[in-house]
């Protein structure tokens, strides 16, 4: 049993059990959903609440946005790409709230969030570093990792820090 981003419980069970005994399940659990969906809603007002620190609600505010982080992240590509022998074919930016970045591998294209504005530039590099090591290899396997240990060093410290801001905290 899971509680999804909305709050709704997703209950899986294995096949011949009786709806009935999947609803006495959920019953027995009410306290656990009761628990689980207060701390769903706090994550999501969490998220909520650091993303809202940069409005990108009119085309103004989109486009200042974008620059900002393009002015960021471009002498940061240029600085890694040259040590890492990879160039992107195109870099792009927009408000993405899943992913810092995205790198589609076979167009070698990467795309940015602007949101990264959010985060301290130290974190940023270790984004762009990141989609850059994609374009070597596009997995997150040991080669990748070994990869961000020999162009980005403290990686795993960025990502920690990331995440401690994204959550608020």
């Amino acid at each position: 049993m899971r509680i999804v981003k909305n709050g709704d419980i997703h209950v899986s069970a294995p096949i011949g059990i009786s709806k009935k005994e999947v609803e006495a399940f959920i019953s027995q659990h009410q306290e656990w959903i009761v628990d689980a969906r207060k701390k769903t809603a706090e994550r999501q007002k969490q998220r909520a609440d650091f993303y809202d620190q940069l409005p990108l609600t009119t085309r103004a505010q989109k486009v200042e946005a974008k620059e900002r982080i393009r002015a960021l992240v471009e002498p940061m590509i240029e600085q890694h790409s040259k040590k890492m022998g990879v160039r992107p074919t195109s870099v792009g930016y927009k408000p993405m709230i899943s992913r810092w970045g995205v790198c589609k591998v076979k167009e070698g294209s990467i795309c940015y969030s602007t949101y990264l504005l959010l985060l301290p530039d130290w974190c940023i590099e270790h984004v762009v570093v990141h989609e850059l090591c994609h374009l070597i290899e596009p997995s997150h396997n040991a080669r990748f990792h070994a990869l961000m240990d020999k162009y980005y060093p403290k990686w795993r410290e960025a990502r920690i820090e990331t995440r401690r801001i994204a959550k608020g905290g």
